[in-house]
């Protein structure tokens, strides 16, 4: 056993050895798989932190609240929108009675939002979102506050011209200087700010984030749009330990009681939920992932064609060699791992400086852009196990065939 060690040892020396004597070569050898573990590494990359943002905004919406709306989620296949369209739209007297009705629900919010233009002294700003929301809307979306506070029961009652606004939107309108008792204007309508949320950054779903949404309450933003026209819901979070289907099933009773519909008519709302979105992601970037595979594969081809054509150049330039080392006793399996060890070590050393470069750009991606992205620590063992089995697929055919070359006709050979 200490034998084979010592002669796996001196496999390695020899291949290092020709590793770093053929300096062209193995510069040829590392471009193919540097190459192609950079694309492949890049690919699962992008994909991995796009997906974990996308996950990161939708789990901020809560995974146990439940969406009461006139359109229901879909992430593919038939969508009768034409049967949908003719669906009324939540009310807030249905909030109001669902409040009463339903006994496994921590928190009902009403919810409309729109699109207006604000303005402050000579700064104006169109399309800005602006969401109403009605009490208990804190209990289910979670947010910091920076400055100020946030709607109080009596202002939701009332519907007060109060506003808190997105860390985003208070720098553009105010600068350094603080929003809090400001007045600014929502379609020419004045609104107090008394409020500034923390700064939560860009959100990959696009309307999560609440960096540039200004938020009234529901009873004030009736006074600038009619709701029938901005399709609202109703948001109702599960209590602590009650499963999302349970509080489905509740709200889809009192809800059908509340609307009046007959036993045998379909349900003229849907109830929307965090897991649908998930499972739609799953089959999403479960089908990119294996575009990854196939877009970074032909890269790997690519390399690994190149490194086993360099080993065969390798195993002829050396056929003399490896007649002498069988004529003084080698063995074959020595022979065998001095062009693997070489191959592998050539594949892990293109792979890791694959790896490299993709550290390299995703620092300055997520330095320089809005996007974080990051080299994750599972993709850098994929990265470097890829590497080997391909060093050890592209490598063993000339590595068997030089470990069975016969010593007198290799010393012999006019290489």
């Amino acid at each position: 056993m200490i034998k084979i060690l010592k002669q796996a040892k001196e496999s390695l020396i020899f291949a290092l050895n020709s590793v770093i004597v053929n300096k062209l070569r193995t510069f040829l050898s590392l471009l193919g798989i540097t190459i192609g573990i950079f694309s492949i590494i890049t690919v699962f990359t992008v994909i991995d932190s796009l997906e974990n943002n996308i996950r990161s905004s939708i789990a901020s919406l809560g995974e146990n609240v439940v969406y009461v709306q006139k359109w229901p989620w879909s992430m593919g296949g038939e969508y009768p929108w034409w049967k949908y369209l003719r669906r009324p739209v939540p009310k807030q007297e249905e909030e109001e009675l669902l409040r009463k009705k339903l006994s496994l629900s921590e928190a009902i919010s009403f919810m409309a939002g729109t699109n207006k233009t604000i303005k402050y002294e000579s700064k104006s700003f169109e399309n800005t979102s602006v969401l109403g929301v009605a009490s208990d809307y804190e209990k289910i979306r979670s947010f910091e506050i920076k400055r100020g506070r946030f709607i109080s029961p009596t202002e939701y009652h009332t519907g007060k011209n109060v506003a808190v606004i997105g860390y985003k939107l208070s720098i553009d309108l105010f600068g350094t200087k603080s929003p809090i008792d400001k007045t600014i204007k929502i379609s020419g309508r004045k609104v107090k700010v008394i409020g500034v949320f923390e700064k939560e950054g860009e959100s990959a779903i696009g309307e999560d984030s609440l960096d540039e949404t200004i938020i009234v309450p529901v009873n004030y933003i009736k006074s600038i749009v009619n709701l029938r026209n901005i399709d609202p819901l109703i948001m109702v979070k599960a209590k602590e330990g009650i499963a999302t289907d349970d509080l489905i099933d509740e709200i889809r009773g009192a809800l059908r009681s509340i609307r009046r519909l007959k036993p045998k008519e379909e349900d003229n709302f849907a109830l929307n939920q965090i897991s649908l979105l998930s499972e739609g992601l799953n089959n999403i970037f479960g089908t990119i992932n294996i575009a990854g595979w196939i877009i970074g594969g032909f890269s790997l081809l690519v390399g690994g064609f190149g490194i086993a054509n360099i080993m065969f150049v390798s195993v002829r330039e050396r056929t003399n060699l490896i007649g002498i080392q069988k004529a003084l006793g080698a063995k074959n399996y020595f022979i065998l791992l001095q062009f693997l060890y070489e191959s592998v070590l050539l594949s892990i050393i293109g792979g890791s400086i694959g790896l490299l470069l993709i550290f390299i750009l995703t620092t300055i991606v997520s330095a320089t852009g809005s996007f974080n992205i990051s080299l994750t620590v599972s993709n850098i063992v994929l990265g470097l196990t890829i590497s080997s089995v391909i060093g050890i697929i592209s490598g063993f055919s000339p590595a068997f065939k030089a470990s069975r070359l016969n010593p007198v006709e290799a010393i012999s050979a006019n290489v």
